[in-house]
């Protein structure tokens, strides 16, 4: 199978179970799930396709409040998604 077609089922696999599983807001979820394949180890390359693209690992989703601080915020949907 060509690398594209496995990239393109791959997506359609991902976006089928968004829109299943998050049926009247998918669409609103589009950027986690952007995050989740971006950030996916893919063997045929040996890392993430982010970090070949920029050569560094993506930022996660968690946010510091200000530098220095300890605090971390986690979105709404990082939690559903641990849930």
């Amino acid at each position: 199978m060509i690398v594209c077609e496995r990239i393109i089922l791959t997506l359609e696999d991902m976006l089928r179970t968004c829109a299943l599983q998050f049926r009247g807001d998918w669409d609103e979820k589009l950027p986690l799930m952007e995050f989740v394949y971006n950030n996916s180890y893919q063997a045929r390359i040996k890392m993430s396709p982010y970090d070949a693209l920029y050569g560094k690992q993506c930022r996660t989703p968690f946010y510091w409040d200000e530098v220095g601080e300890n605090i971390l915020e986690v979105s709404n949907d990082v939690e559903r998604t641990k849930e």
